[in-house]
């Protein structure tokens, strides 16, 4: 382990619990409610309504006399003028409400995100926000108990001094629901969640020269022990043995040599095998074709896929789902130096297919070519890939939307379970003609097009070569939601997003159910 302290006692997130008792009758150092925007103010919601009336029919005026619109991540707070059992109220909003009237669950998850953030210094926190929209089904009670923990996710590791007064996130949550004791098993799931995220986060968050592909590789099959996992780490010698050639060349301008991670999981009753691949970059200088130094120092993050696909393994261990998992995540580290791999050489990958390498910053689909092609071999049903691939996918979609090729089907059900969990995504097509920029004269392809357009779609393609014929997959490109440089906001912090182990969970559910 490097300076930072040890990984393995990481903070985990905050308590949750859920009750039914009366608002009276609680206590928390917050209470936590919400309003939607309206064309003449704040809408309120049944949560608002009964701090309203705990409050003497305060709270609506307070909000009006403090210019509170109701706007989604806005939040309002207001002392409680010793009318309840909570010193302070805060009131977050939540939007415009949809067509139909009501909020969707991610507009809850957004608002309970943004109170965690708001809420710093104050230990508990009751929420009533599950009772937006009246009676709260499972998605809205996994929203506002996600949002909650993960908006008070903060990454400390390396600070050398804290201050013993500093303010810190909440360390418990209390969300208010009719049928407490039925909504426990919903909030183990969301525990279970939002420690999964946390731990993507963490990993993003380190610095290089203390995750660097040995010790990612590790950290990695720690975790997955610890949940009982089966897990395999090759060395570079074990590579070299096994044709990977792709990893091999991309890790060898560094003195810190590359590795290939195997967790897998087999639950009771699994029918469903599924492949995990995610990309491991854990620092990209773009190598030989090396990139412009300014913001050169996000590229930490350049390992948010495999982290992505590490924590998702475990996190189906710990739900114990009836499937069977095996993540296949190879890691290296991107650097010039006299044994780095150059443009114009010939790299021969695991399945023996061969690429030209025309931009050695086109790094990640020569890793993800041998993974891949390695975990073809294990005949699963499908195949799920997520990495950093392209900053085109950035130029495309933005920085919080991923894109999404691949078979039709899959690529569908990825889409439909993203939009359920909360992680925008949109579907990418593979359009045929962009395959002829990947041609090469030299070997059976080139591993990066000149033409820059459609270069997330070029990446996707390649990737593609290695997906044997009849086998479902799907690519997310990840570029820029995994990793967030702009202010925080609803429940993503600074850094590390954790996305899309949401998504990725909740694809893995769809196909067990069929």
């Amino acid at each position: 382990m490097g300076s930072g302290g040890s990984f393995y006692d990481r903070p985990v997130p905050p308590t949750i619990s859920a009750t039914d008792h009366p608002l009276e009758k609680l206590t928390g150092d917050a209470v936590v409610v919400a309003v939607g925007k309206g064309p003449e103010g704040p809408l309120p919601t049944p949560g608002a309504e009964a701090v309203d009336r705990l409050l003497g029919g305060r709270l609506f005026p307070a909000l009006a006399d403090l210019g509170a619109t109701g706007a989604q991540d806005e939040v309002t707070r207001l002392p409680a003028f010793g009318q309840g059992p909570f010193p302070v109220v805060a009131v977050v909003g939540l939007g415009a409400p949809e067509a139909a009237g009501g909020y969707l669950p991610e507009a809850l998850r957004r608002a309970a995100g943004s109170a965690s953030r708001a809420l710093k210094g104050r230990r508990s926190v009751v929420s009533l926000l599950a009772a937006v929209g009246g009676t709260p089904d499972a998605d809205r009670l996994h929203a506002v108990g996600e949002g909650s923990l993960l908006g008070a996710y903060e990454f400390t590791a390396y600070k050398s001094q804290l201050p013993a007064d500093r303010p810190t996130p909440p360390s418990e949550f209390t969300i208010v629901v009719p049928g407490a004791g039925a909504a426990e098993a919903a909030l183990r799931r969301v525990r279970a969640v939002a420690d999964a995220v946390w731990l993507v986060r963490d990993l993003v968050n380190t610095p290089p020269n203390d995750l660097y592909p040995a010790e990612f590789a590790a950290r990695g099959a720690a975790a997955g022990e610890k949940l009982g996992l089966t897990t395999e780490i090759l060395d570079e010698d074990a590579l070299a043995a096994g044709g990977y050639g792709g990893i091999l060349a991309v890790g060898g301008g560094s003195a810190r040599k590359p590795r290939l991670l195997r967790l897998s999981y087999t639950g009771p009753g699994a029918r469903k095998k599924i492949a995990l691949v995610g990309k491991g970059i854990t620092f990209d200088s773009g190598g030989i074709s090396i990139k412009p130094a300014a913001k050169m120092e996000d590229m930490k993050s350049d390992m948010g896929g495999a982290a992505a696909v590490i924590a998702t393994v475990c996190l189906v261990a710990q739900l114990g789902l009836p499937v069977e998992v095996t993540a296949t995540v190879p890691m290296a580290e991107n650097l010039p130096s006299g044994t780095a791999y150059r443009p114009a050489d010939v790299v021969t990958f695991r399945n023996g297919k061969k690429a030209e390498i025309t931009n050695t910053d086109a790094e990640g689909r020569v890793v993800l070519a041998d993974a891949i092609a390695r975990a073809a071999e294990d005949a699963p049903d499908v195949l799920l890939e997520t990495s950093t691939l392209t900053g085109a996918q950035m130029v495309a979609l933005g920085a919080r939307t991923s894109g999404v090729m691949g078979s039709d089907d899959l690529r569908e059900a990825v889409v439909t379970a993203a939009r359920r969990s909360g992680e925008a995504v949109w579907p990418m097509p593979l359009p045929p003609e962009l395959r002829k920029g990947l041609d090469s004269t030299v070997a059976d392809f080139v591993n990066a097009n000149t033409d820059r357009l459609g270069g997330m779609l070029v990446g996707g393609h390649f990737l593609s070569e290695f997906v044997p014929a009849g086998l479902p997959w799907a690519h997310i490109d990840i570029a820029g939601p995994s990793y967030n440089t702009s202010a925080p906001w609803g429940y993503t912090v600074k850094g590390g997003t954790g996305v899309p182990v949401r998504t990725l969970l909740a694809t893995i559910e769809d196909l067990i159910a069929g």
